[in-house]
């Protein structure tokens, strides 16, 4: 559309596909749709009916519905009427200058195809343009971790966000200036960590051999005297003792060898076969730059320090996927203002549910605007989207849809009596309008 515009002389600032009319010719009847250029609410439609509308709407924008019609609204308020005739050679007009402009939207096989020209084909396009419950879910669901960090203070978390970035550039420039790495200061702390733990159970199971030792001597010791005042008796009890002093050594001694092995892993990760090794292999340069290496350290500490609060605020969500995805995040984050309810007790858990919808529909919105390989946008069709959703957020979620309307043409087909509900009061404000068939819609059935 983009491109045949273009071809007119017309520019295109933002390349828009709008519906304004679809018609559809069955025998002698035929069903028209007069669509809002913002949204569109077609209630009491079953699910047959909806599907077969939903091909309708695609279908008239490729190449294979004979008897469909549709009027199209441009970017720059040009309209384009496509006529396909049962019987007779398919036409596009242009409506305002009343010129066959057929050519400019045929495809190679000499076929009126707006969705080739897109680098689109029918499943392609229905696939995208369709947004129903079940995509409702799987979206919220692939945004778990978009809703996650949404909940949490933002200025907390962006400003948590800075200072990991800045303490990950500090380290950096630390271990550069004194010719090593990242992962050296890394493996540097764990391997020192490790052998603080192995001489801590090292000292505690020398002190408790120690005294396991002196507990079981004074046992072996009064067992002889104690025999002969208490019997059997007493020296089963003084056995028991030193076996229960035995048991405990042996206990703190496993506890040693654990941290031992602990830090024979460390030091082999490292290339180093002992820890004083390591010390002559790795650290060699930084003890020769006493300064390099407090700097260093300083940077490692004050790296743990600030990714031990970005943590705290935002899990194990790598903080580059969260910069990266910043924009989204924030746009969640107001999301999730819009729809908390103004008065009365919050159920965060229905919020957080709430929310994830609302981002769900805005995004894909988003991803409906730049579908095409040519940046063209094309209406988008919600066919029950809503359809698990409890009552009491529904109107919520029915007016981020409205907002969505603004910069995205949005057909609802629904066959909810809440929803025909809303859509009837809010028709009111001209912000949409609804259709409601009286019949069944047999030409959209039979398309499927």
């Amino acid at each position: 559309m983009a491109e045949a515009l273009k071809e007119k002389g017309l520019r295109v600032d933002t390349p828009t596909v709008q519906f304004e009319r679809l018609v559809i010719e069955s025998g002698d009847n035929s069903i028209s749709f007069d669509l809002h250029p913002r949204l569109t609410v077609i209630a009491g439609l079953s699910q047959m009916e909806r599907d077969g509308l939903v091909n309708e709407f695609v279908g008239a924008l490729g190449s294979s519905r004979s008897g469909v019609h549709l009027e199209l609204l441009a970017a720059n308020g040009n309209r384009f009427a496509i006529f396909r005739p049962n019987n007779s050679a398919h036409r596009v007009i242009d409506v305002d200058a009343r010129l066959d402009v057929t050519a400019q939207f045929t495809d190679e096989n000499g076929a009126i195809n707006l969705l080739s020209r897109a680098a689109l084909n029918h499943h392609q396009a229905r696939r995208a343009m369709r947004f129903n419950a079940q995509d409702l879910a799987e979206s919220a669901a692939r945004d778990e971790l978009i809703q996650l960090l949404s909940r949490v203070d933002q200025k907390q978390l962006w400003v948590a966000a800075q200072a990991l970035r800045s303490a990950q550039q500090r380290l950096e420039e630390e271990a550069d200036a004194v010719g090593s790495s990242v992962e050296d200061a890394a493996v540097i702390e764990r391997i020192e960590s490790h052998h603080e733990t192995f001489e801590r159970s090292q000292d505690q199971s020398e002190t408790v051999r120690r005294a396991t030792f002196m507990v079981a001597g004074f046992a072996a010791l009064l067992s002889v005297p104690l025999a002969g005042v208490a019997g059997t008796i007493g020296v089963i009890s003084l056995a028991a003792v030193a076996c229960v002093a035995v048991l405990v050594s042996v206990v703190y001694w496993r506890r040693m060898e654990s941290a031992r092995k602990r830090e024979a892993a460390a030091l082999a990760e490292a290339g180093a076969h002992s820890y004083l090794g390591f010390h002559l292999q790795r650290v060699n340069s930084l003890l020769s730059s006493d300064t390099g290496r407090r700097r260093l350290i300083a940077a490692a500490e004050e790296h743990r320090d600030a990714a031990q609060r970005w943590a705290a605020l935002a899990g194990s969500v790598d903080v580059e996927w969260a910069d990266t995805n910043h924009q989204e995040i924030s746009a969640a984050a107001k999301l999730r203002q819009e729809v908390h309810p103004a008065v009365g007790e919050v159920d965060h858990h229905a919020l957080d549910d709430t929310a994830a919808t609302a981002h769900a529909v805005v995004t894909h919105l988003g991803n409906l605007r730049n579908l095409a390989t040519s940046g063209e946008s094309f209406p988008a069709l919600f066919d029950e989207p809503f359809a698990n959703i409890e009552s009491g957020v529904l109107p919520a979620l029915l007016e981020v849809m409205v907002r969505g309307s603004e910069h995205q043409q949005i057909i609802l087909l629904t066959d909810s009596p809440s929803v025909t509900a809303w859509a009837q009061l809010e028709e009111m404000t001209g912000a949409l309008s609804i259709i409601e068939p009286t019949a069944i819609l047999s030409a959209t059935a039979n398309s499927l």
